[in-house]
């Protein structure tokens, strides 16, 4: 398997991890020091338990929640690799309604670490219209 490979596989299990609600299978996928920069508040999420905290959260919005990442393209260096797609989190909310989410960009720094690819950090961004201040979250990939 090609390092490109193994890293798409890595961030596979990404999504494995949230369609499970799987917090400490998501937690074996980061760095311990990883900083994220999620679409939700604070500008930034430093370390392993705010990055689970902000998916907790995330979760406990959901009764069955799934998660696709579209056109993940990566490049990889010897030690470090990126790579950058879509993502969309849907599901069906505690409420009983199903959203169909919205997709943002997502970017993946990694590192290898003792051996292991590890996530060290993330973004996911909406795009605003700069004249309303306001998210575009109706855009498709």
């Amino acid at each position: 398997m090609s390092e490109v490979d193994d890293i798409k596989k890595h961030i596979g299990r990404i999504v494995e991890g949230i369609r499970a609600k799987d917090l400490d299978a998501l937690r074996r996928l980061y760095s311990e020091d990883v900083v994220s920069f999620d679409v939700e508040p604070p500008l930034q999420h430093v370390g392993i338990d705010a990055k689970l905290k902000n998916w907790a959260t995330a979760f406990a919005f959901f009764q069955d929640v799934d998660y696709e990442i579209r056109d993940l393209t990566v490049t990889v260096g010897d030690t470090v690799a990126f790579g950058h797609g879509f993502g969309r989190l849907s599901g069906t909310l505690k409420n009983g309604v199903t959203t169909p989410g919205m997709w943002v960009r997502a970017t993946f720094c990694l590192r290898k670490i003792d051996g292991d690819w590890l996530i060290t950090h993330d973004q996911v961004s909406v795009p605003f219209d700069i004249a309303s201040g306001t998210g575009v979250t109706d855009l498709s990939p």
